[in-house]
């Protein structure tokens, strides 16, 4: 926790991924000289049987009706908005301080190519300002898709914000449930895009094998042995070879599409773990040797930081290349996220735009996001 300045006002962020592994909230300041100064933070678990539920719709579940969807949107609001009061109660904050929240919400189904092109991301933004008596603004991504976007990654215009310099060509990579990078050329146009599967896959694939919810430390996968001819075979997944613009999410990558390929034979399970490893680590070097071969720094946040195993083999990949987390340029990698959807919020509420269209593909900068008041 750090101090925070009283003459700043304080912004509250709320992030759950792809993963669903639990509700990251953190409480930044934005200072006028710019910068983005981290309060304090936390992880809200959800309640399982919420959880089964929403790894279920990510997969591609069908919601049995009306009723269940208002349920669900419901219950996910709330638990929200108890993440946001449990922070606040831990930073002895009280909401009068709190400009406003960012809730980016539960993305329970992703169609960026669909005609016409939607997505959705339950969470009541009324029950979190009505809970936690804060301003909320959510609902980010529906209005750059509505202007031709994806929608996605939305996180490269506060990377951008934060990270970029005029010394490097750098990258920074978000390896959550999905892996995305935020390309950051000395010369030229920032740009953004996922990769493709990251914790999303190696978690389920390890609390099926092990019962637990991921793999501490890459430990599981350092036991096996990479499958060559099924990590090509999924390396194969015509996905991989779309150009930028482009956003994915579980609907596309599930256990369902792992396991397709494993069909004519059996394959050990810490060996299918180590090849899940690989395949991020491989489309992620893919993926940057192919749009930005100059780079010579990758700054890596989210829940894969903390994944030894997968950050070795993605250096390996990456020859010449600095990877390092977020952490040593000032950016706290496990809840970096929530921190920029927070700056979402402070975005939306000074009435400037949130979206790159060089990363998204929409027709123009927008204003994201819909504003409930306290």
């Amino acid at each position: 926790m750090t101090s925070a300045d009283p003459h700043t006002p304080l912004y509250l962020g709320l992030m759950s991924g792809t993963s669903a592994d639990g509700i990251d909230a953190a409480l930044v300041q934005f200072p006028a000289e710019g910068g983005c100064r981290y309060v304090d933070g936390l992880t809200h678990p959800w309640d399982p049987a919420i959880r089964a539920e929403l790894v279920a719709l990510g997969e591609g579940g069908e919601l049995g009706s009306l009723d269940t969807l208002g349920r669900i949107d419901a219950q996910i609001g709330i638990t929200f908005a108890a993440a946001a009061n449990r922070l606040l109660e831990q930073a002895g904050v009280s909401p009068a301080q709190v400009r406003a929240i960012g809730s980016h919400g539960q993305t329970v189904r992703h169609r960026p190519l669909a005609d016409p092109a939607f997505t959705c991301q339950l969470g009541d933004a009324n029950r979190i300002a009505e809970l936690t008596g804060i301003t909320t603004v959510a609902d980010f991504r529906r209005r750059d898709v509505a202007a031709g976007g994806h929608g996605a990654p939305l996180m490269p215009a506060f990377h951008l914000a934060m990270l970029g310099t005029a010394d490097e060509d750098r990258a920074v990579l978000n390896l959550g449930g999905i892996a995305n990078l935020t390309l950051i050329p000395r010369v030229g146009t920032p740009r953004g895009f996922d990769t493709g599967p990251a914790n999303a896959l190696m978690d389920a694939w390890c609390e099926r094998h092990t019962g637990t919810p991921f793999d501490a430390d890459g430990a599981f996968a350092a036991s096996g042995q990479v499958d060559e001819a099924l990590l090509e075979h999924w390396r194969a997944e015509p996905w991989f070879a779309l150009p930028p613009p482009k956003s994915t999410g579980r609907e596309q990558f599930h256990l369902a599409w792992a396991e397709a390929a494993m069909a004519v034979r059996t394959v050990a399970p810490a060996d299918v773990q180590a090849t899940l490893l690989e395949l991020t680590a491989a489309t992620v070097a893919d993926a940057l040797l192919a749009h930005l071969p100059e780079a010579t720094r990758v700054l890596v946040c989210g829940g894969g930081v903390r994944n030894p195993q997968l950050l070795r083999r993605l250096t390996a990949r990456l020859p010449g290349v600095v990877v390092e987390s977020s952490a040593v340029h000032g950016l706290d990698p496990d809840y970096l996220e929530a921190m920029g959807f927070a700056w979402l919020a402070h975005r939306t509420l000074q009435g400037l735009p949130g979206n790159l269209p060089s990363v998204t593909g929409a027709r123009g900068p927008r204003i994201l996001g819909a504003i409930h008041p306290a």
